[in-house]
C-alpha cells in the first residue's frame, strides 16, 4: 500500500539506498555494513557506539589511506617534480575541500543516516561532513578489499587533479570572499552556531552569511576549520568549485 502524505507538509527526503552509493563510487561490498557504518553521522548513534557505529574511526583510516594513495599517484605521475612541490600538491589534494567536493559529485551526502535531531538533507551539505565521508568510504573500501580496491577508488576520483592543479594555495574562505566581492556581494561573516563535546575535544558548527544568498554551515575542532567548511559548502552549492574545478578560473 502507497503512503501517503497529509495536506500542507512534504514527503520527507529519501536517502539513497547502499547499492546506489555502490554503484557511484565503483566498489560492491562483500561486508555491506563497512558501508553503512561509512555513511553513518555521530547523530545517529548514541552512548559508547558514539564512535564505533559512525564514520568516526574510519574517517581517520581513510584519512591516512588517501594520502598514501595520493603521495604513490604523485610519485608516479611526476618524476621531475622535487619533494617540496611534491608536498605542496599532496596538501591540496588531501585537503578537506578536495574530499568534500568530490564527496558532493559522487552523491554521498545522500546516502548518510542521521539522528532524529538532524535534517539529513542539511548534513549532506555540510562541507565537514562530505569531507568526512569521503575519507570514511576510502576507509571501508580498504577494510573490505584491502589496499588494491582503495587505490583505485582513489585514482578514479584523483588522477585528473594530479596535473591540473591551479598555482592556487589559499583557503577556501578567501576563495568565498573574492567569489563573493567579485560579484558586488557584501563581505561573508562568520558567527558560531553551537560548540559541543567536551572540553578535549569539541566540534564547532558555523555559519557563513552573505546577505542575500542562503547561510552556509560547516562543522570542525576549531573555529577555523568550521568556518573552511562552511565556505566550502557555499562555493560548491553555487557552482564556484565543481568537477575539475579551475580555482582561478572560477574566480
Amino acid at each position: 500500500m502507497n503512503a501517503t502524505v497529509a495536506p500542507g507538509r512534504k514527503a520527507k527526503a529519501q536517502r539513497a539506498s547502499l547499492e546506489e552509493i555502490e554503484a557511484r563510487i565503483g566498489h560492491v561490498f562483500a561486508d555491506r555494513t563497512l558501508l553503512a557504518r561509512a555513511l553513518t553521522h555521530p547523530s545517529a548513534v548514541n552512548g559508547i557506539e558514539k564512535r564505533s557505529g559512525s564514520y568516526q574511526r574510519l574517517e581517520f583510516l581513510g584519512d591516512r589511506v588517501l594520502g598514501l594513495a595520493v603521495a604513490a599517484l604523485l610519485y608516479r605521475a611526476m618524476p621531475d617534480e622535487d619533494e617540496g612541490a611534491l608536498s605542496r600538491r599532496l596538501s591540496d589534494l588531501v585537503r578537506a575541500e578536495t574530499c568534500a567536493e568530490i564527496a558532493a559529485i559522487l552523491g554521498l551526502g545522500e546516502g548518510v543516516k542521521v539522528g532524529p535531531s538532524e535534517s539529513q538533507t542539511a548534513v549532506a551539505k555540510r562541507g565537514g561532513v562530505l569531507a568526512d565521508l569521503c575519507e570514511a568510504v576510502i576507509g571501508a573500501i580498504y577494510l573490505d578489499a584491502g589496499w588494491p580496491a582503495a587505490e583505485a577508488f582513489v585514482a578514479r576520483n584523483w588522477s585528473d587533479r594530479l596535473t591540473a592543479l591551479p598555482a592556487y594555495h589559499r583557503d577556501a574562505k578567501s576563495a568565498l570572499q573574492e567569489w563573493a566581492q567579485g560579484r558586488g556581494l557584501a563581505t561573508p561573516v562568520y558567527r558560531v552556531l553551537s560548540r559541543t563535546g567536551p572540553d578535549h575535544a569539541p566540534v564547532f558548527t558555523m555559519a557563513v552569511v552573505i546577505p542575500g544568498l542562503a547561510d552556509g554551515v560547516g562543522e570542525g575542532s576549531a573555529k577555523r576549520q568550521a568556518e573552511i567548511a562552511a565556505a566550502t559548502a557555499v562555493l560548491l552549492r553555487e557552482g564556484v568549485w565543481g568537477g575539475a574545478r579551475d580555482e582561478e578560473a572560477s574566480l
